[in-house]
């Protein structure tokens, strides 16, 4: 098991797509954080010497730190559909399933590796998020951790980032072409759900499943997010994690489980 596992992270960080998807998580952790930072703490009026926040300063700064964790989980889910989307696509799943005979244990390494790699990639979301966001609300006069829940808000940025990365392996299985389950996990994930969000809050009855959308759950999971002008009760921290993580077991589960049943040629 454990040279499985080896063999996952080495076939992700022996590619130069590795650092092509540091490089592009750090930089839009970092704009979209200095870009935000700005924004949300800028002087609407405010006479007593300091900016106008909108929202507690907690929630400020939660919002300023995770503002480039859209961009983030989009790429973390294209790795996860490259993961095994890879193997089929240049006919190495065969030797993989060749070396780790038991295609459990073959799924399981691929499921810890990319659980490392969201770890990983989150970290560097987070180092260019709060090193820019910081300096930017040090500059507008804010304590950039006003409290404990910043420190919660960043370590579970880290586990929405490796939960993504499971959701793309299930799409991954569920379309084996490659190209085709990024166009779909990406467009789904980032037009589709979101306009289907939209649409779907200012419906009575519909307006109730819209909080358990992943990226919804993913953005109460880390910021709290609250609707604006919709009927939608959107859930606590801890329910968009528990959601989100279902998704990523649902998915994971169903991929183990396909993997090691159909035939591999």
């Amino acid at each position: 098991m454990g040279s499985a596992i080896k063999s996952e992270f080495r076939k992700f960080f022996t590619t130069r797509l590795w650092w092509g998807m540091a490089i592009g998580i750090f930089v839009a952790g970092a704009v979209f954080a200095g870009f935000f930072g700005w924004a949300l703490t800028s002087e609407n009026g405010n006479t007593g010497g300091g900016p106008q926040l909108e929202g507690t300063a907690t929630q400020v700064v939660n919002s300023v730190y995770t503002a480039g964790l859209g961009v983030g989980y989009l790429l973390l889910l294209t790795v996860g559909i490259m993961q095994i989307g890879s193997e089929y696509r240049h006919k190495t799943i065969t030797a993989t399933l060749l070396s780790t005979p038991k295609r459990v244990q073959a799924m399981l390494a691929k499921i810890i590796a990319l659980l490392g790699i969201g770890g990983v990639y989150g970290l560097i979301s987070l180092l260019g998020s709060v090193s820019v966001g910081a300096i930017v609300l040090t500059l507008r006069d804010i304590d950039p951790f006003p409290s404990t829940e910043v420190l919660r808000t960043l370590a579970l940025s880290l586990l929405a980032l490796g939960l993504w990365a499971l959701i793309g392996l299930g799409v991954g299985i569920l379309i084996p072409n490659q190209v085709a389950a990024i166009l779909v996990g990406v467009g789904v994930a980032w037009i589709i759900e979101p306009l289907l969000s939209f649409g779907l809050a200012f419906v009575e009855w519909a307006a109730k499943i819209v909080p358990y959308f992943p990226s919804n759950a993913t953005n109460s999971m880390v910021s709290g997010v609250t609707a604006q002008g919709q009927d939608v009760d959107f859930l606590p921290w801890w329910g968009g994690a528990l959601v989100l993580g279902a998704y990523a077991v649902a998915l994971s589960v169903f991929g183990t489980w396909r993997t090691s049943r159909q035939d591999i040629s």
